[in-house]
C-alpha cells in the first residue's frame, strides 16, 4: 500500500515519498550540493561529520541523496545524472520536501570555450540555454528557421555566487597549477552532441555553433547541460502560495522502491504543510521562502585545444572543489526560522 500514488499531478506515495528522488520531508537539508555522478557524491560525502551517521537513499530512478552534517551544519549531496529533465526532477521534488529556504550549488564538469587550462574551476555569474530547434529541417537544411536557439541569460544568486567564488579561491591547494575564474557566462545545452557543436554522423548543421556562441557573449566560456535549468527554476520560484490538489481515487503505479542503505531510519515527518509561505512552526516567512542557486564548473575538456583532463587531475580538482562547496554552504547564512525542522529529521543529533 505504501507505493500507491495519491496524485497524478505531483506523484507522491502514501508515506509521502516523491516519485523520482524517493525522498520525503526530513531527509533532505536546506543546503544542497548537486552533482551528476554517484561517485562524485560519495567523494564529497567522505568529508561529512561522523555523527549523525550520514543518511543515504538511492531511488529506483537512479537519484542518490546523502544527508548529514558538515562542521555541524546540515547539508545534503544529491546525485542527479545529466541534463535538463533530471535537473527539473531534482529542483521540483526537493523543493516540495523542504520548509524554508532552499540553497543549491551545482558542482559539475564542463567544456571550456576559451583557452583556459583543463582543471580550471569556473564560477559563472549567469547562464544561457542552447536548444535544438525542432522546427528546423535538419535533412534539407537552408530553412528560414535557425537550427539552434540561444536564450537570454539567467543569473546566479549574487551572494551565493560571491561566497562560492571566495571559498574556492581561499581553499585552493598551492600545489594546483590551475585556478578559479568567476563573473563569466555559462551555456547549458539540451544535448551533449548536436547542441554543443560536436560532429557525428547525424546532419546536425552545427558546424558554426561554437563560434556563434562565443560571438553572442564576450564572457561566455563554459558549456555543459544542467546549470541553466537550475538557475532558471530558482529565478522563477513563485512568491504566491503553492498548494497541490490530491487526486481521488488514488492512482496505481510501479513502486518507487527506494534503497535506503545507511541508518538512521527515515524521518517520521509528514509533508510540509505550507511549502512556500511558512516556517517549520507554521508562521509566515518574510520574505517568503526562496530558492537560491549558484554553480561551480570544473573544466574537463577544452573545445579550443581539444585537451582533456587526466584521471589524476580529476581526483585533485574534485577533492578541492567538493570540500570548498561544502565550506561555502556551511558558511552561507540562513536565519533559523527559515530552516527545516530538525526534530524527526535524519540529521537530528540524538
Amino acid at each position: 500500500m505504501k507505493d500507491l500514488i495519491l496524485d497524478a499531478n505531483f506523484p507522491r506515495t502514501l508515506d509521502q515519498r516523491v516519485y523520482h528522488l524517493g525522498i520525503r520531508s526530513g531527509e533532505v537539508a536546506n543546503r544542497i550540493v548537486t552533482v551528476g555522478a554517484p561517485s562524485r557524491a560519495n567523494g564529497i560525502a567522505a568529508h561529512l561529520d561522523a555523527s549523525p551517521r550520514p543518511f543515504t537513499l538511492t531511488s529506483e530512478r537512479g537519484f542518490t541523496t546523502i544527508t548529514g552534517r558538515y562542521k555541524g551544519v546540515p547539508v545534503s549531496i544529491v546525485s542527479i545524472g545529466m541534463g535538463y529533465p533530471n535537473a527539473d526532477f531534482f529542483v521540483r521534488e526537493v523543493r516540495e520536501c523542504l520548509v524554508g529556504d532552499m540553497v543549491v550549488i551545482r558542482l559539475g564538469s564542463c567544456g571550456g570555450l576559451i583557452d583556459v587550462p583543463v582543471g580550471t574551476v569556473v564560477v559563472p555569474k549567469a547562464s544561457v540555454a542552447i536548444t535544438r530547434n525542432y522546427d528546423y529541417d535538419f535533412i534539407a537544411g537552408g530553412s528560414h528557421e535557425p537550427p539552434y536557439r540561444l536564450s537570454k541569460p539567467v543569473y546566479a544568486d549574487h551572494e551565493l555566487h560571491r561566497v562560492l567564488s571566495d571559498t574556492l579561491q581561499r581553499t585552493r591547494p598551492p600545489t594546483l597549477r590551475t585556478g578559479v575564474i568567476d563573473n563569466t557566462v555559462n551555456a547549458s545545452a539540451d544535448s551533449f552532441y548536436s547542441s554543443q557543436g560536436r560532429q557525428t554522423s547525424f546532419p546536425d548543421h552545427n558546424e558554426t555553433l561554437i563560434e556563434e556562441l562565443k560571438s553572442s557573449h564576450a564572457d561566455l566560456i563554459t558549456l555543459e547541460m544542467e546549470t541553466f535549468h537550475i538557475l532558471h527554476l530558482a529565478a522563477n520560484w513563485p512568491s504566491s502560495t503553492h498548494t497541490m490538489a490530491m487526486a481521488a481515487p488514488p492512482v496505481t503505479t510501479l513502486p518507487v522502491a527506494p534503497s535506503i542503505t545507511v541508518p538512521p531510519a527515515p524521518s517520521t515527518q509528514g509533508q510540509p504543510s505550507s511549502v512556500s509561505t511558512a516556517d517549520a512552526e507554521g508562521k509566515p516567512l518574510r520574505p517568503k521562502p526562496r530558492i537560491r542557486a549558484a554553480a561551480a564548473q570544473m573544466v574537463f575538456a577544452s573545445r579550443t585545444s581539444q585537451d582533456f583532463i587526466t584521471p589524476e587531475m580529476v581526483g585533485e580538482i574534485e577533492a578541492w572543489s567538493g570540500r570548498a562547496v561544502l565550506e561555502a554552504l556551511a558558511g552561507f547564512a540562513i536565519e533559523p526560522n527559515r530552516l527545516h525542522e530538525e526534530s524527526g529529521s535524519v540529521w537530528e543529533l540524538r
